[in-house]
Formats: structure tokens, C-alpha cells, sequence
């Protein structure tokens, strides 16, 4: 299974961008899907999850509000709506995906998935 993340692109603050993660050759596993972002000189960190066997959904704090992770299966896709941009969203954003179950509380840790996208950019300007 492979992941392709797109949707990304130049946005002023304010704007809204709809990512997609999508998987190749069959479904996603039973267990969480989420989005990771990187800026520039900084660390990975975690943006949003959807556990694909409860569909429970889980945020960043910095995040909460205006981004919201939904997913289809029927297209083995999942989103990652995002209102409200502020440039300091700016980053490459991953999607990430575990075959299997996980707890909840490890769901927002890079080290926890085993399939990672090749990320897409996001430039919000000011």
C-alpha cells in the first residue's frame, strides 16, 4: 500500500485548503490515519488522526476548530479540511497511515505509523 498526499498549494490567511490522502491497491487497515507537518527548521508534529475501525477523531491544539479529518471509503481516501489558515501553517504536510489497531493515546505519535506519504506544501501568506 502506498499514500498519496495532495491538495497543498499557496493560500492567503484566511483561505481554506482540502487536502487528500489517498491509498493505493486496497483499503486502509483497521487502524489510525493521520496528518503530520514539518516547517522549516522545525520538528514533525502532529496535526489530526481518524481511527479508520471507530472513526473517532482527535486534533492538535493549535489546529482544533479549523481543521477537521473526514474520510471516504468507498475512494480509500482521507481528508483533511483546513479553514481558517494562518501562516504559521506554512509547512509540508504528511499523511500517515497504521496497519493495525493502536490505542488512542498513542495515535498522535509519528512512531506509531508504518506507511507515510511524500508529503504535500502548504503556503499560507499573510
Amino acid at each position: 500500500v502506498q499514500l498519496q498526499a495532495s491538495g497543498g498549494g499557496l493560500v492567503q490567511a484566511g483561505g481554506s485548503l482540502r487536502l487528500s490522502c489517498a491509498a493505493s491497491e486496497r483499503t486502509f487497515g483497521s487502524g489510525p490515519v493521520a496528518w503530520f507537518r514539518q516547517a522549516p527548521e522545525k520538528e514533525r508534529e502532529f496535526v489530526a488522526r481518524i481511527d479508520m475501525w471507530t472513526g473517532g477523531t482527535g486534533y492538535a491544539d493549535s489546529v482544533k476548530r479549523r481543521f477537521t479529518i473526514s474520510r471516504d471509503n468507498a475512494k480509500n481516501t482521507v481528508y483533511l479540511q483546513m479553514n481558517s489558515l494562518k501562516p504559521e501553517d506554512t509547512a509540508v504536510y504528511y499523511c500517515a497511515a497504521r496497519r493495525g489497531r493502536i490505542i488512542t493515546s498513542y495515535q498522535h505519535r509519528a512512531e506509531a505509523y508504518d506507511l507515510w506519504g511524500l508529503g504535500t506544501q502548504v503556503t499560507v501568506s499573510s
